[in-house]
């Protein structure tokens, strides 16, 4: 079974989504934990955001080309590497880019990015388990899935 191409704008909608309610969640919980201003910690984590956003674009398309030539099933164990692979690829950049514009240490921009994927991996997994489920439901697009 083939998974039904996405749009350009289900791509960006579908990220968008996704940044928006992370930043909500993230921004004012990160500001709290590292004592910092929550104007220069909602900074940060929008520019990450549009970054993770293009990334999130850019890995996506790869990943559902991947899958179709593969011919991959969207199994539960397939959702884990998915999200393993997304915030591995976005740690790379936002380690340093939190470090300079916290004025931090690299080790402490470490630290502040394993909590952010400690949050993002369970939420990057959750949130695509459901927008695959709603798009189905809503547009009756095609799954794979072995549930």
């Amino acid at each position: 079974m083939t998974q039904t191409r996405k749009s350009i704008t289900e791509r960006f909608l579908h990220a968008f989504v996704f940044e928006a309610l992370a930043i909500g969640i993230t921004a004012p919980a990160a500001a709290w934990i590292m004592d910092k201003s929550f104007m220069r910690m909602g900074v940060l984590t929008i520019a990450i955001a549009w970054i993770a956003l293009l990334w999130n674009m850019i890995y996506n398309a790869a990943f559902d080309r991947l899958e179709n030539h593969r011919g991959w099933q969207r199994t539960l164990w397939l959702r884990v590497m998915h999200a393993c692979g997304f915030e591995g690829g976005l740690i790379l950049i936002a380690i340093p880019l939190a470090a300079w514009w916290l004025d931090i240490g690299l080790w402490q921009a470490f630290v502040l990015d394993i909590g952010l994927v400690l949050f993002y991996l369970p939420y990057t997994f959750l949130f695509n388990l459901a927008y695959d489920h709603l798009r189905a439901r809503c547009w009756g697009a095609p799954r794979n899935s072995t549930q």
